[in-house]
């Protein structure tokens, strides 16, 4: 029987309805889901609980800026600025785990230095509407949509604990819970400490686990972003009320491009002229504020269309790959498991009604080879081999290894047909894996969700040579060309 316990609902014995009414989402117990907290879901939200979380991270920010000092002592910076990821909530980019990156040296250093640039009107704001962290991604480079979501899951961790302690409480069996101490739990602004703080919660092994409200919860980018900020600055010199400085902002525009600029010259323009005129990211943020509702419906169909991808339609794929296939027997070396689950794979989507689920809901396919990855890994839930994804031995991830002791090592690399470097990925790129795993046995796993994608395919392998090699196995996931048993 394929281990089903993949999932917060299956782990802990919840109805997933439950967890659904409670409003929380049903994280993997096992890997990373690709979400994140948006804090402008925090700002726009009508819940007077949420507008309440949003102040508490702007009151922060002012303690730090009111406190900041280009001498501050280096302890204080590591006390005030630098946290852990807060792994226990399992979302994030992390693939197979959830162990991911702290906000360390140089995620503080950018939010110190920006507390007299960028943020130094944090809080006293006279063309937005209110104060954003986000406005930290503008402007500073690194400092990404995931460094935003782990700072501010830290601040409000004192709540999401709360209300997973309250989850538990009521719904979960308390064989199944503990009381935990918590560090950096809660801020106390009149000692300036983080302090620890007991909760009673969900054990997941040794650790504990964290649940997160889904409507807080979204993919891709933050609604305030550095890379929406560059596609709309046209729009942007048009907000300036003042027609001399718009003219300004314009001409300085206009000079730093040549009589046929390029897309990437007009981006590089537009931020060397953003970063000359800071009133501009204000702008920006306020034009973001006005479209707050459209943040929100995206957020949520983002999430929802993750949660049918990497939870339901995972949940519904394993019993059935159990019922139709031997996807779940076990060979006896690295590359027999890896070449029999692939095949397993391959043969459930393209002849026992597989490629339903590893399409989206929506019957569109999945959009990245992540999502592939992270669909394929959830599944692969019950192996004796030490399975790890990604790993970066010395010259870039790979999707998958798979080993059994040092001596038995195989390499699985997955690849959607449209992508742009099938080519250069068939003719090299696992093969310098190989090398830097100290392994000769790899697969290359290629998704076909369209005709054209398997043309494609079949023509780079002619071109390659590579044409029935037994180390490239393509799966045929289309849609359109799978009629029923009654039809067939």
């Amino acid at each position: 029987m394929a281990n089903m316990e993949l999932y917060f609902s299956d782990y802990f014995k919840v109805d997933a309805e439950t967890l659904t009414d409670y409003g929380a989402f049903n994280i993997s117990v096992v890997s990373d889901i690709p979400l994140f907290i948006d804090p402008f879901l925090l700002f726009n939200s009508d819940n007077p609980e949420y507008q309440k979380l949003h102040e508490e991270i702007v009151e922060y920010l002012i303690f730090l800026r009111d406190e900041a000092t280009p001498s501050l002592d280096p302890g204080l910076i590591k006390a005030w600025y630098r946290f852990k990821e807060v792994k226990q909530n399992w979302l994030g980019f992390t693939l197979f785990g959830n162990g991911g990156h702290a906000l360390g040296d140089e995620f503080a250093r950018a939010l110190h230095q920006s507390l007299g640039s960028i943020l130094a009107d944090f809080g006293e704001e006279d063309i937005t509407r209110g104060s954003h962290l986000e406005k930290l991604t503008l402007i500073r480079p690194g400092v990404g949509r995931d460094s935003i979501s782990d700072f501010t899951t830290n601040l409000i961790k004192h709540y999401l604990l709360t209300y997973t302690e309250t989850f538990a409480r009521a719904h979960i069996n308390k064989k199944y819970c503990a009381t935990f101490l918590v560090g950096r739990a809660q801020f106390n602004y009149t000692t300036k400490t983080w302090e620890t703080r007991s909760y009673y919660l969900p054990k997941l092994r040794r650790d504990f686990v964290v649940l997160t409200p889904t409507d807080l919860l979204t993919r891709d980018e933050t609604w305030i972003n550095h890379s929406d900020m560059i596609k709309q600055f046209d729009h942007l010199p048009d907000a300036v009320e003042n027609d001399q400085l718009r003219s300004q902002i314009n001409n300085y525009f206009s000079s730093r491009l040549s009589d046929k600029p390029a897309a990437r010259e007009r981006a590089k323009a537009a931020e060397e002229t953003i970063a000359k005129f800071r009133q501009l990211v204000d702008i920006y943020i306020r034009l973001q504020e006005d479209t707050g509702d459209r943040a929100e419906a995206i957020s949520r169909e983002k999430t929802r269309s993750t949660y049918n991808a990497l939870v339901a339609q995972v949940r519904a794929t394993i019993p059935d790959l159990e019922a139709k296939t031997s996807f779940y027997e076990k060979p006896w070396t690295s590359y027999k498991e890896a070449r029999s689950r692939v095949l397993e794979f391959k043969n459930y989507v393209e002849n026992k009604d597989g490629y339903k689920l590893i399409n989206r809901g929506n019957g569109q396919p999945f959009s990245s080879e992540k999502d592939v990855q992270l669909f394929f890994g959830l599944i692969w839930c019950n192996t004796d081999f030490d399975v790890n994804r990604e790993p970066n031995n010395g010259r870039g991830p790979v999707d998958f290894k798979v080993s059994y002791g040092s001596g038995d090592k195989s390499l699985i690399e997955f690849k959607l047909a449209k992508s742009s470097s099938l080519r250069r990925n068939l003719e090299r790129q696992v093969e310098v894996y190989e090398r830097a795993n100290d392994t000769r046995n790899s697969l290359k796993v290629i998704i076909c969700y369209t005709a054209e994608d398997q043309v494609k395919l079949t023509r780079v392998l002619a071109e390659l040579k590579l044409k029935g090699e037994q180390a490239i196995i393509s799966i045929d996931a289309r849609s359109d060309n799978k009629p029923s048993a009654s039809n067939a």
